[in-house]
């Protein structure tokens, strides 16, 4: 059994990164992927939007068995069915095919992602969640940067292997074995988790008494509809960056990734350790334990404040990105734009999870879920590629730095949202 909270923290932070790196090869070898089963720009983005609909369609149902029993089962579960779709997806013959295979990554990405926090949360010390959950969603902008990487490289080496499988243009299908495989072996790895003590009992409410319970929740509601639009920015930023630094200055698609990839592992990295130390520090100072509910509010305020800084100021770099006459300046802009925009990763989960009662974290994070996908990225990646088959794609992208603004306004606390009273199940 895995019973040292540390250890359970960096198996889950590992398998985190296979997460984003499952998730985000599609967008290295989009180009390819597009041409040889002549895809347009919007059903490209349609890869995207299925994949989210098997996230979070399935994301409620995960938390609310989550929440009412062992979680460590469908966390493995989960690894494992997404990483067969990941492999599968490699194996598609058409547009059908390739978009069923990636709900299904959606579905086993949903009881990870919607779980795995939850876990955490109850491991960690009161006065250190928001950096364990910092090097917990660390894993997003490292894995989110190894699957430009992994899969562009792979994708050039694949096409020169001697298998029939990945000639003629067909390269792009190696970068798919090679990032579902390690999934497949670490999956029963979650078996061994010795869970932690929940902070309360189970939830007893019924599914939709819990979705009521929750949009009662002034600073919940505040925390995801900020969350929404953060997140349709970044889910057509990060998905169609490849394609547009390959499109606008021809660079080769390896190269762009490589380089978009090595700058997000950096920034990512940088804005969410910063992000997570800037919390921990900020809530410290707030007097009050775990059960006070007023110095609560005032945390999940503070959380609040700064992920609106960092969308206030990621909202005009994103511009400039887009702007851009040169890679060379689109990537100093990108890399001060995406420290600005993963200072929130870590502060948005910490603020949604202490912003419910403890006996509704798994489905408050399962509905988030939902909710940042149905009414984020869940449409943003086909909206720009509907925009970039009619128009140059720096244009179409352009859209996508006031929805960063949106969240940065949205998320800014109002006066009296810190003593808003909590509602008890």
């Amino acid at each position: 059994m895995i019973r040292n909270p540390k250890a359970i923290l960096a198996l889950l932070t590992g398998l985190n990164l296979l997460n984003y790196l499952d998730r985000y090869v599609v967008s290295a070898v989009l180009p390819r992927v597009q041409a040889k089963l002549d895809m347009s720009n919007f059903e490209g983005g349609l890869l995207a939007t299925l994949f989210l609909i098997g996230y979070f369609a399935t994301s409620p149902f995960f938390g609310h068995v989550g929440s009412r029993g062992p979680r460590k089962g469908l966390i493995a579960m989960g690894v494992a069915i997404w990483s067969l779709a990941t492999v599968g997806s490699g194996l598609a013959n058409g547009t059908l095919s390739l978009l069923a295979a990636r709900a299904l990554v959606g579905v086993g990405e949903a009881s990870y992602a919607t779980l795995a926090p939850t876990l955490i949360d109850d491991l960690a010390p009161q006065d250190r969640k928001a950096k364990w959950l910092s090097v917990f969603y660390v894993a997003a902008p490292v894995g989110s940067a190894l699957g430009y990487i992994v899969g562009g490289f792979v994708e050039k080496a694949a096409s020169t292997w001697p298998w029939p499988l990945f000639q003629d243009g067909n390269g792009w299908r190696g970068a798919f074995f090679v990032a579902g495989g390690p999934g497949l072996l670490l999956a029963l790895s979650c078996l061994l988790i010795q869970e932690p003590a929940r902070t309360e009992g189970p939830n007893k409410l019924p599914l939709l008494d819990s979705i009521r319970t929750l949009g009662r929740l002034a600073q919940y509601r505040t925390s995801v509809l900020g969350y929404c639009a953060y997140t349709a920015a970044v889910g057509g930023f990060s998905y169609w960056a490849p394609k547009f630094l390959f499109e606008r200055y021809r660079m080769e698609l390896s190269h762009a990734n490589f380089v978009f990839g090595v700058i997000t592992v950096a920034a990512g990295t940088i804005g969410t350790a910063v992000g997570g130390v800037w919390g921990d520090r900020a809530v410290r100072a707030i007097p009050g334990g775990e059960g006070d509910v007023a110095a609560e509010r005032r945390r999940v305020a503070v959380y609040l404040r700064i992920c609106a800084v960092g969308s206030a100021i990621g909202a005009p770099l994103a511009v400039g990105c887009f702007l851009s006459p040169s890679p060379a300046v689109f990537f100093v802009l990108v890399f001060f734009c995406e420290v600005a925009l993963f200072l929130s990763t870590s502060p948005i989960n910490a603020a949604i999870l202490r912003s419910v009662p403890a006996t509704l974290r798994a489905s408050a994070m399962a509905l988030s879920i939902f909710g940042i996908h149905i009414l984020g990225d869940l449409w943003s990646p086909p909206a720009v590629g509907l925009l970039a088959d009619h128009m140059p794609i720096w244009l179409a992208m352009m859209s996508l730095p006031a929805a960063i603004l949106l969240s940065a306004i949205i998320w800014w606390p109002r006066a009296g949202a810190s003593r808003a009273v909590a509602i008890d199940p």
